[in-house]
């Protein structure tokens, strides 16, 4: 594909209320919702159609500005079911149209209303098609979001912003997002998943095998799913130590996703992983928690150029060959030629041929890069957290 052109440097139009300030020195407007203020942080752009409140509430987003590339943002308004985590995680959101009142009887708020309320920023009238083509020919871009009902910015002052943010690289978002306390999933929170009509299922039975998860900035449909495959589930802090974890008697031992650098977060994380490992209890990561589970075994992580975000990922499996369609969320990957011999490769994308999943060949651990739990999303992955919790029973 041929590099984008550079967008203009355009006079602010007539009832301009928001702007995206990229460190390029571009200068995008737009109507700004939700609050008042600016964000500064990476833009990349999205490509699933629906679920814009997960998304927006996924940890895993912390630090970044998403732009959507599905036009209409916002139809179904907001509602308190649909989030992956209490209060939106990503800075701010960038549409093609303005989003309309909400038509769906689920809905308790308009996005608006709900981004405001959460003091994240909106903006909308963006040729999102444009901006996502220079996205993908130059790389995800650092940039200031701001909305101001009076049309009135500093541009000068947001570009120095958006050039001084050091970016994502070398940066551990995980302590930011984490909970800070351990606590039993189910207990305080929904157990299972939930279906229409009938809410969230359960985590009934005392005979369940028990996963402590370490919350680098996880979703809550993870934990839910855990649960729905059969397991009780206990989570603590990201800087939790090898101590704090066996300390609840763990059956096995979930890494969760969440932002960053894992490099960054490693620093603390990989050494209580790799003596987790030793203990030969079986462990499953996802996303973050998968590089970790990489870095932990001597592999190397690196930024990619414009990550993998999205709800239609195809992923092959290389025992058999399948094809799974997978959702993602991710702008740092494992390096396949630096992992040890004691490691072997299981999943591959196929939009870019990079690694989606390892398993180890001496220890009970495995992990993947994408989201099994999507929600919503694909549905072909949920094998893997029945492949987990099945290992803890035997």
């Amino acid at each position: 594909m041929a590099d984008a052109k550079p967008f203009a440097m355009p006079e602010k139009p007539e009832g301009a209320t928001g702007v995206l300030v990229l460190a390029s020195g571009d200068v995008l407007w737009g109507r700004g919702f939700g609050v008042e203020g600016d964000a500064v942080g990476e833009v990349c752009f999205h490509t699933a159609m629906t679920g814009y409140q997960e998304i927006m509430t996924d940890p895993s987003f912390a630090g970044q500005i998403i732009t959507f590339t599905f036009p209409h943002i916002g139809n179904v308004g907001a509602n308190p079911d649909d989030i992956e985590a209490d209060a939106p995680h990503a800075l701010g959101m960038i549409v093609r149209e303005d989003p309309t009142a909400p038509s769906n009887f689920r809905a308790m708020e308009n996005l608006s209303g709900w981004m405001a309320r959460h003091n994240r920023i909106g903006l909308a009238g963006i040729d999102t098609r444009a901006l996502t083509r220079r996205i993908r020919a130059g790389g995800a871009p650092n940039g200031v979001i701001a909305h101001s009902a009076s049309g009135e910015f500093g541009i000068a002052a947001l570009l120095e912003k958006a050039k001084a943010w050091p970016g994502l690289e070398g940066m551990d978002l995980a302590k930011d997002v984490s909970t800070e306390l351990h606590y039993g999933w189910g207990e305080t929170r929904e157990g299972g998943l939930w279906r229409l009509g009938f809410g969230y299922a359960g985590a009934e039975g005392a005979d369940r095998p028990h996963v402590v998860a370490i919350d680098y900035g996880s979703k809550h449909n993870i934990f839910r799913n855990l649960v729905q495959a059969g397991a009780k589930v206990s989570v603590v802090p990201a800087t939790a130590s090898f101590e704090d974890v066996m300390a609840l008697n763990p059956d096995g031992i979930f890494l969760s996703n969440g932002p960053g650098d894992p490099a960054a977060t490693g620093e603390y994380a990989v050494p209580v992983i790799r003596q987790l490992l030793e203990t030969g209890k079986p462990l499953f990561g996802i996303c973050l928690g998968h590089q970790l589970l990489g870095l932990a075994v001597g592999a190397k992580t690196s930024k990619m150029h414009q990550g993998h975000r999205g709800a239609n990922h195809p992923v092959k499996r290389l025992s058999d060959g399948l094809v799974e369609i997978t959702s993602m969320n991710h702008g740092f990957a494992v390096e396949r030629e630096t992992l040890p011999a004691n490691a072997r490769e299981t999943h591959v994308s196929l939009f870019d041929g990079s690694n989606a999943g390892l398993e180890l060949t001496d220890r009970p651990a495995f992990s993947v890069q994408y989201h099994p739990e999507a929600s919503p999303g694909p549905q072909d992955s949920f094998y893997l957290f029945e492949r987990f919790v099945g290992s803890l029973r035997k």
